[in-house]
């Protein structure tokens, strides 16, 4: 080390933000994060759908959560929605390009997960193998 170096190197973290700037991490975090918004983006990125369409690939998920979680995708403007005037109205949700570009982020957490599935798995029994009567779930 040279004479007056002082600075200390250490690798950039993993999540940072300067301070007090807002750097959108929370907000993807909170919309990705949601119990729904992932398998939206995920039957969307095979193509347009209509909205009965997408009720029907993502199983368990109610009209009302649907809307709510097609119009949050909207308003953060990865999903654009159309309107054809008709009767009764059919509606078309489609990602923009901004909602494109998070397919390869989720694929990659997608595969991640499966080369990992049981080492958790594992780590979780023997978790609880040693914490029995743990409300950890």
């Amino acid at each position: 080390m040279s004479v007056g170096h002082t600075a200390v190197t250490t690798p950039r973290p993993v999540v940072w933000c300067e301070d007090g700037v807002d750097c959108g991490i929370r907000d993807l975090l909170d919309r990705l994060g949601d119990k729904w918004s992932v398998l939206v983006v995920v039957e969307l990125a095979q193509g347009v759908r209509r909205f009965r369409e997408l009720q029907r690939a993502v199983p368990g998920i109610s009209q009302r959560m649907l809307t709510l979680t097609v119009r949050r995708l909207e308003r953060d403007g990865m999903v654009s929605r159309t309107v054809h005037p008709t009767v009764p109205p059919q509606v078309d949700y489609e990602l923009t390009p901004l909602g494109h570009s998070l397919t390869h982020l989720i694929r990659a957490m997608a595969d991640w997960s499966y080369e990992h599935h049981d080492t958790i798995a594992g780590s979780r029994r023997d978790w609880d193998a040693a914490n029995p009567g743990s409300e950890i779930r």
